[in-house]
């Protein structure tokens, strides 16, 4: 009977060793199994992966191979929107152009009629004089200060008189209004008297000088 018992206990101590073993086996295949999932799941992952690379690539590869045309009109509209800055640009600067040569014609003449201005105020304070004057010789002298300092004040702005005493006659300063007898054969030919002076402003003749020319 213990024979039994304990060929029984064997018995059932190899079942239990060979549950163990078949456990064992299973957990093995259990993590054999769950260990190729994982190696397909990363297969899968690194497939997606390189997929989404690859449509990548395509995408940059289609962006830079844009169409002929449209990267012209693309062109063509860039080149429009620089015209139109340049043209709008230049019209700027024409009206401010044509503003500051307007302003400079009317008021080109200021700095001389400044400059002019205190020999008006002595032309004023010299016909007050003369009303009350008596010594003609004084009041001559002022007149004589007076167009002087007129003179001084029209070549500082850069206006000259012309030259005819004796001078040839030419005809680029001069203006031959009458011809007289010359006195001597010198002067034939030569500016004898000048009725009206000319002028010149900055080598520029204003006025022609009207002379009288000997013959």
């Amino acid at each position: 009977m213990f024979k039994k018992f304990k060929t029984m206990s064997k018995e059932k101590e190899i079942n239990i060793e060979d549950g163990n073993v078949q456990e064992t086996v299973q957990n093995e295949n259990n993590e054999q199994t769950t260990q190729n999932e994982n190696t397909e799941e990363n297969q899968n992952t690194d497939n997606k992966t390189e997929e989404g690379d690859n449509n990548t690539d395509a995408a940059d590869k289609k962006a830079e191979e844009i169409d002929p045309l449209t990267k012209a009109q693309q062109e063509v509209e860039e080149l429009k929107k620089q015209l139109l800055y340049k043209t709008a640009e230049f019209e700027n600067y024409r009206k401010r152009t044509l503003k500051e040569k307007a302003e400079l014609i009317l008021n080109g003449g200021e700095k001389t009629v400044a400059a002019i201005l205190p020999v008006l105020d002595d032309f004023e304070r010299a016909i007050k004089t003369m009303e009350t004057a008596k010594d003609v010789k004084a009041v001559k002298e002022g007149v004589e200060l007076i167009y002087n300092k007129f003179m001084a004040t029209l070549a500082q702005n850069g206006v000259k008189v012309i030259e005819t005493k004796d001078q040839p006659l030419d005809t680029d300063y001069h203006e031959a209004i009458a011809v007289i007898p010359a006195p001597s054969e010198e002067q034939k030919g030569k500016i004898l008297d000048c009725v009206q002076t000319g002028y010149t402003l900055n080598d520029k003749v204003i006025r022609h000088a009207k002379v009288a020319v000997g013959q």
